[in-house]
């Protein structure tokens, strides 16, 4: 509701009344809920366009592929292991040296003894000594097929493949191409032998190779 004065003039001067005049039909209707304006589009009223999520503007960064590594192996059962508590020694203060804090196990089928004073908590100590002993034992079955072998072979490979990647970043594939052919000519003068009809003989003088020819008598 609002007024609107009109003038008259009366006299000299001016005369103001304000007369009431309709509300607007559009001012009477209430506003419509927000739910109805962010909400779904099924739900929207008609007539309302609801805002669609760019694709652009993501706030999900992307994830990095992690390394798979082997499990764990498990640790044995209590029955095939004696555990006996240590005072630690080395740094670490009065609750190491003091202490009975450190873990001792022995496996008693394979003979195996681990130690573990990592942490001044026994417990802790006692989850790591566990560890490590299941550890021993993979090792000591499986070899190259246990799970600290496998992990170190995985590690080895990544840093080469960085090393790798690293060179190539420095000295350009071309430099690349002339370090491999010299890692060939390397192991061609490492001593390969030719089965023919006039065998050879391969001469080491220095870093230069002569060959000479063996004549069958």
């Amino acid at each position: 509701m609002w007024l609107r004065p009109h003038a008259l003039r009366r006299g000299n001067g001016y005369l103001k009344r304000s007369t009431l005049l309709p509300i607007s039909p559009l001012l009477s209707t209430p506003p419509p809920p927000l739910a109805a304006c962010w909400g779904d589009a099924n739900n929207a009223s008609p007539g309302i366009t609801t805002p669609r999520s760019s694709p652009f503007t993501s706030t999900t960064s992307p994830q990095k592929k992690l390394t798979q590594f082997p499990p764990r192996p498990r640790p044995p059962p209590e029955e095939e292991i004696t555990e006996a508590y240590l005072k630690g020694s080395g740094p670490g203060g009065q609750k190491i040296n003091k202490t009975n804090s450190a873990v001792q196990l022995k496996h008693i089928p394979t003979g195996i003894v681990v130690k573990c004073q990592d942490t001044r908590s026994r417990s802790q100590n006692r989850k790591l000594a566990r560890e490590h002993l299941a550890e021993k034992i993979d090792d000591l079955l499986n070899g190259d097929n246990s799970r600290s072998a496998i992990v170190a072979r995985m590690k080895a490979r990544k840093k080469a493949s960085a090393a790798k990647k690293s060179r190539r970043k420095h000295n350009g594939p071309d430099d690349e191409g002339e370090e491999e052919e010299a890692q060939d000519n390397d192991f061609e003068e490492d001593g390969i032998e030719e089965h023919d009809e006039h065998p050879q003989q391969v001469v080491k003088t220095g870093k230069t190779v002569k060959i000479q020819e063996v004549r069958q008598r």
